[in-house]
């Protein structure tokens, strides 16, 4: 499935999650550093920051149920809520026995999942890098960008996701904004994501996105945000995008208001895919990040 080992040159490792195969790499030895995807995404994301860090740490990246090389089960078998995705996230880092001095590093959905999980064990988390994310409600000065409206809320959102593979190829095209992603990385972005059947996860991830309070994640995120503060201390580094439509300076301002001692890096020409966009300077700004912070 994937387009070019030498992109992707990882052990494949599977945890069983009641019966579902969950994907994750696992590279390197010392601190844990745990790095989380968001949607469409999956693991090869973090490529180039997994082959750097493992040189000095423990280095883990799942997929999620439903993405990357994780299985992909109907609705019978997966809820495919915010919620579900904590408690997979929280099974699978007790089942392999990581439970100290994590460093966590979230993009997109990551960073509601990261979160979610941190707020629950505030005293396992020692650092947090946040990269063009939310772990809050979006903020009231902020609508739903109409791409997103179209794909949650509508009958042909259904078929222009997991019909026609639209999100994907969307997210492909104006993901990066510096730098254009070339054919193997996009194969490889896409690799998992080849029939209507495997492409369940990018339409609920959106489906999910919770906007008000009749939305079945709002409550689950709203208990996110309500418990920030209890992470207040934790060193944090924001990279961040400013040519994210979606995750843009009004997200910003809510993280840098809830942690105010945040190191926070700007990339004004970059887009979402901040790793992609901004490898070089991002790499070494989360190098630098996790020698001077230590737990």
């Amino acid at each position: 499935m994937v387009e070019s080992e030498s992109l992707y040159p990882f052990k494949s490792r599977y945890h069983d999650l009641g019966g579902l195969k969950l994907h994750y790499v696992d590279e390197g030895a010392g601190d844990p550093v745990v790095c989380l995807h968001g949607n469409p995404s999956w693991s090869f994301y973090y490529r180039e920051l997994i082959q750097e860090l493992s040189k000095t740490h423990h280095v883990l990246a799942p997929d999620h149920i439903g993405c990357g090389l994780s299985d992909k089960p109907d609705d019978s078998r997966y809820p495919y809520r915010l919620e579900r995705r904590i408690d997979d996230l929280e099974a699978w880092l007790d089942a392999i026995d990581i439970k100290q001095n994590i460093t966590l590093v979230m993009h997109d959905w990551g960073g509601a999942i990261g979160m979610g999980y941190a707020t629950r064990h505030p005293e396992r988390v020692s650092r947090l890098v946040v990269m063009n994310t939310a772990a809050f409600p979006i903020p009231r000065a902020k609508e739903l960008p109409w791409p997103l409206w179209f794909c949650r809320s509508t009958k042909l959102g259904d078929l222009f996701v997991r019909g026609f593979n639209g999100f994907v190829w969307g997210w492909l095209l104006l993901g990066c904004k510096k730098r254009r992603l070339n054919a193997s990385e996009r194969a490889t972005y896409r690799a998992p994501y080849d029939s209507y059947k495997n492409r369940i996860a990018v339409l609920r991830f959106v489906q999910d996105i919770p906007l008000d309070r009749n939305d079945p994640s709002f409550g689950c995120l709203a208990g996110i945000e309500g418990a920030l503060s209890s992470l207040g201390d934790k060193p944090m580094l924001i990279l961040w995008g400013e040519k994210d439509f979606v995750f843009d300076n009004h997200v910003l301002s809510e993280w840098k208001h809830r942690f105010t001692a945040a190191q926070v890096e700007l990339f004004p020409e970059a887009g979402h895919l901040i790793l992609e966009d901004a490898r070089d300077e991002s790499l070494a700004l989360i190098r630098n990040f996790l020698k001077a912070e230590g737990p």
